[in-house]
């Protein structure tokens, strides 16, 4: 399944690029299926989860990672939202679905000066962010014969579940197994990311991974509403626990110091509200 993040390169006749998400997605799908068992999912419904888990960044196929990098650093060095959910907010008027064509009428000209083309190449790396939604449709589309392949029905929830931390919105009204599967698939996610020295230098020009800033950012989530309590709590007792040692040590590339693993063994008190 993680080969549908490959992409024929473009450079090359018949060579296959190695998905750049797909290392995070699996690390991410593990860390998920450990929340969500000790939340109490067992079966098929788990079975279809963590399919859900391993796709929710196929809409990324194709990323390319010095440019993608250069361009959303470039956007957080000049305060430019770079989520759906927070251009929305800056730019109400923007028509849903066209953030990527209103992030390139504003903004263009200046990411232009940097030395970046816009091309079509360019317009994909800014629509794997802005346009997320719209790309992870189309993407899905083109997987769909393969999925059928292997057996898999994939159903609408999933790609609720995956696009719920750009969309929250899109959310609503859905039963409570949904929402707490979405808030599962952020938290990890988010989780790894943080954790995550490659994606976190290439994306982000970050030169250190901490579990403080990890923890922070769920804190964070959780006070905007995005996050409940019970899951939160319960990313934090299995980090105490040491069930995410190993995976984080993965995501980081080597062991993790004493000073990491004794503040993954002291979270704070859990969250109540």
């Amino acid at each position: 399944m993680l080969r549908l993040y490959d992409s024929p390169d473009p450079h090359r006749a018949g060579r296959m690029i190695r998905g750049y998400d797909r290392d995070h997605a699996l690390r991410t799908a593990r860390l998920c299926r450990a929340v969500a068992v000790r939340l109490g999912c067992t079966g098929d419904r788990l079975r279809d989860y963590q399919i859900a888990c391993l796709l929710h960044d196929l809409g990324r196929t194709g990323l390319e990672r010095e440019l993608f990098g250069r361009i959303w650093s470039w956007a957080r060095t000049q305060g430019i939202p770079t989520r759906p959910r927070e251009w929305r907010t800056l730019h109400p008027a923007t028509v849903p679905g066209r953030e990527t064509e209103a992030f390139i009428a504003m903004h263009g000209a200046d990411l232009a000066a940097t030395g970046i083309s816009l091309d079509a190449r360019t317009f994909e790396q800014i629509e794997m962010r802005l346009g997320y939604a719209r790309r992870l449709a189309r993407r899905l589309r083109e997987v769909r014969p393969a999925l059928t392949d292997l057996g898999i029905e994939f159903r609408p929830w999933m790609a609720r579940v995956m696009l719920y931390y750009y969309y929250p919105e899109r959310l609503a009204g859905a039963a409570p197994w949904v929402r707490r599967f979405a808030e599962i698939l952020v938290a990890c996610e988010q989780f790894e990311a943080y954790n995550n020295r490659q994606r976190g230098g290439d994306y982000y020009v970050r030169r250190k991974e901490t579990v403080a800033d990890a923890f922070a950012y769920l804190d964070t989530l959780h006070v905007a509403g995005v996050l409940g309590a019970p899951v939160v709590n319960v990313v934090r007792e299995l980090a105490a626990a040491g069930v995410f040692d190993e995976l984080l040590a993965e995501a980081r590339g080597q062991a993790l110091t004493k000073a990491e693993r004794r503040a993954l063994r002291t979270q704070p008190h859990e969250v109540t509200t």
